[in-house]
């Protein structure tokens, strides 16, 4: 992975959250719930992500950060709640129409074009046209998004411009995350929601990619961050949120955050512990071992998610 360099850290970057969260947020979700049947993946989940903010969502296995990645960017339904991009809900959209407005995400299995060449990947996000034209582009895209400029500019934001023409088979695990990221930006979004994009990095790639997010929000992209690095998380966020079992236990600043007792209990464990690395199963090991105990026609009892 090509570092990216960047002096900024979480304490320089003080004097700009307080900047960013006079505005309006960029992000609100209010009072977020989903459930898979009788299984409540998520429970009255609020949160607020302001331009330029690099917002961390954190939590142990369960805790239910994927899925409120999926609720957010639409895929899956809210039982309550709402989601506001802008200002403007979007909560009654479908993902492609959240995407189309400024709502971008990776994913956790990055689920990159494989027949595709590293351009024609980051080509297809740049369709303005609904999802189905999306799907018709990865098996011939248009040249002319090849050579739109925003794709070879963000190649080399990502320090992957050299890599235009290869596949994605063909690269290292941390080139293809940089490959997914640089795919979902390409469709310059006004927020960017990164699920797990360190998993499988090396120290070395996960410090260039956490210089490449401060640099993305420096520029005034606002970012919602999902990763069990806590090195990475607690030295590039402005703000954490903490879920487990579906509820927020926490929010804060990072060092408040590793100071709480609740988070400590539920996560972090004891200062130095390393916290558990989450399997991306949709029901992990640990949703499945609290279900297996429960009522599931008590839905209050059966509190999971990923």
């Amino acid at each position: 992975m090509t570092e990216v360099t960047s002096s900024t850290t979480t304490d320089d970057r003080s004097d700009a959250i307080t900047s960013a969260t006079m505005g309006p947020p960029q992000l609100e979700v209010s009072g977020c719930t989903v459930r898979y049947g009788g299984v409540y993946a998520n429970t009255d989940v609020s949160l607020s992500l302001y331009q330029g903010e690099l917002l961390g969502l954190i939590g142990p296995n369960g805790a239910g950060k994927s899925s409120c990645i999926d609720a957010i960017s639409g895929f899956v339904a809210l039982e309550s709640g709402s989601v506001k991009l802008a200002g403007e809900a979007i909560h009654h959209l479908s993902a492609p129409e959240r995407a189309q407005l400024g709502l971008s995400r990776t994913f956790q299995s990055l689920d990159l074009f494989e027949d595709l060449s590293v351009a024609d990947n980051l080509a297809v996000s740049r369709r303005n046209d609904p999802w189905l034209s999306l799907f018709s582009d990865a098996f011939r895209p248009l040249r002319r998004n090849r050579r739109d400029p925003v794709v070879a500019d963000t190649l080399d934001r990502c320090g992957i411009g050299g890599l235009a023409e290869r596949r994605p088979s063909e690269l290292s695990h941390g080139q293809r995350n940089l490959v997914a990221l640089a795919r979902a930006l390409a469709s310059e979004p006004k927020v960017l929601l990164v699920d797990e994009p360190a998993a499988g990095l090396d120290d070395k790639e996960s410090e260039a990619l956490g210089s490449l997010l401060t640099s993305l929000t420096a520029d005034g992209l606002s970012i919602l961050l999902v990763d069990h690095d806590m090195s990475l998380v607690m030295g590039v966020c402005d703000r954490l949120t903490v879920l487990d079992f579906g509820n927020i236990i926490a929010e804060g600043l990072p060092a408040e955050v590793r100071a709480n007792p609740a988070v400590r209990d539920a996560y972090l464990g004891a200062p130095g512990a390393e916290p558990e690395v989450d399997s991306g199963s949709a029901l992990n090991d640990r949703a499945l071992n609290d279900t297996a105990h429960n009522d599931s026609s008590d839905p209050a009892a059966d509190q999971v998610g990923t």
